[in-house]
């Protein structure tokens, strides 16, 4: 009976222990259990909180980026507004009065005074007039007065982008632009003056003092730096440049009769410019008004055929032949006919070796005067040309 009661006592006790076991064992999984849902909620709070933080600094940026772009928008337009006044206010401003000067031996004060002081009239036309002044310092210079266009700033503002570029133009036989004063009315452009006057003034004067004073080699020489300005016009400035206007009026010499052109573009802009129907001007000139290279070669051809011949090409033509009345159709004509000779200038023959030269010289005339720019030879073939007839 013991030994049953003993047993008994030491089941209960092992069922205690078990049981307590147990317990201890929920307890210790209840309290692993509750850690980790802790954790859990932790860390989707932290992840909320650092998603919710993410989504206000998106939002911060997002706005920051819409406000750039709102005050770059405002920015662009009061500065649209505040230009669009600024040239309203420029167009509206009176053209520069002050000279503008490019040589060292031009001072603001003597062009000043020189030009209001009643200069020297050489000559006008119809849209310029010519003017010789001598300056405080006692330089002599040629100014040649631009009027017209006092109420259109588009034409004045054109007109000083062009003498902008004009300015640049430099060689040896060109007439340099060495100043300009420009006012509501038009522009005084300053030159440097040439003595020996134009060689439409050679021309017109006549007898010993005109061009029956000017030999063969004279002619040729001042043919030669013609062709040398073209060439210079025509290939070496950038953009290439066009004389438009070409003509023994513009063709200025020095005292060693070295050729010098003047009015280099300013048949473009003259603000009352109108081409006249003059013999020096080619047929596409009328036909279609197109000006190219090849059109002031048609001017040289002109001139050259007037130094030869002693020609006026503006004279008649008309019944001296078959096909029409320019200097250019009278030329070919006279070839053709092997009356070349016959019509030369009878002043610059002399030597056989030099009238060789002067017959080639009417042949190239001939081919500068063709009625299509296409067969009319480049001012770089005619420098070519012209210097193989004598050194230069």
């Amino acid at each position: 009976m013991k030994t049953m009661m003993r047993d008994n006592n030491t089941s209960i006790r092992t069922r205690m222990k078990v049981l307590t076991m147990a317990v201890l064992l929920l307890l210790c999984l209840k309290m692993a259990f509750a850690e980790c849902r802790d954790g859990v909620a932790k860390n989707q709070a932290e992840e909320t909180t650092t998603s919710s933080f993410k989504n206000r600094r998106l939002k911060k940026i997002c706005l920051s980026i819409g406000l750039g772009i709102l005050t770059g928008l405002i920015s662009a337009l009061l500065f649209a507004i505040f230009l669009r006044h600024f040239v309203r206010f420029i167009n509206k401003s009176p053209t520069l009065k002050s000279p503008i000067l490019f040589s060292p031996k031009i001072s603001p004060k003597t062009l000043k005074s020189a030009l209001s002081n009643n200069p020297q009239l050489l000559g006008t036309n119809p849209s310029s007039t010519y003017y010789k002044a001598v300056l405080d310092n006692g330089l002599v210079v040629a100014v040649k007065r631009l009027d017209g266009g006092g109420a259109d700033r588009a034409a004045r503002r054109r007109m000083l982008q062009e003498l902008e570029a004009i300015k640049g133009l430099r060689h040896r036989n060109l007439m340099s632009l060495r100043a300009y004063v420009c006012d509501s009315n038009g522009c005084s452009l300053v030159y440097d003056y040439a003595g020996a006057g134009s060689l439409e003034d050679a021309v017109r004067r006549g007898g010993a003092d005109g061009l029956a004073a000017l030999n063969w080699e004279a002619r040729l020489r001042i043919a030669v730096g013609i062709v040398k300005a073209l060439h210079y016009l025509h290939f070496s400035c950038d953009p290439p440049r066009l004389h438009l206007n070409l003509k023994p009026s513009n063709v200025m010499l020095d005292s060693e009769l070295e050729p010098r052109l003047a009015d280099c573009g300013l048949a473009a802009i003259s603000p009352d410019f109108r081409r006249p129907a003059s013999g020096y001007n080619p047929p596409e000139c009328f036909q279609n008004c197109r000006y190219t290279d090849k059109s002031d070669v048609y001017s040289f051809g002109v001139i050259l055929g007037e130094l030869l011949t002693g020609r006026d090409p503006m004279g008649p033509f008309v019944g001296e032949t078959s096909s029409g009345g320019s200097l250019g159709q009278w030329l070919r004509h006279v070839q053709q006919a092997g009356e070349a000779r016959e019509a030369l200038d009878k002043s610059i023959l002399g030597e056989e070796s030099e009238e060789e030269e002067i017959l080639m010289a009417m042949r190239i005339a001939g081919v500068c005067l063709s009625d299509l720019p296409a067969d009319r030879p480049s001012s770089d073939e005619l420098v070519s040309m012209l210097t193989q007839l004598n050194s230069f």
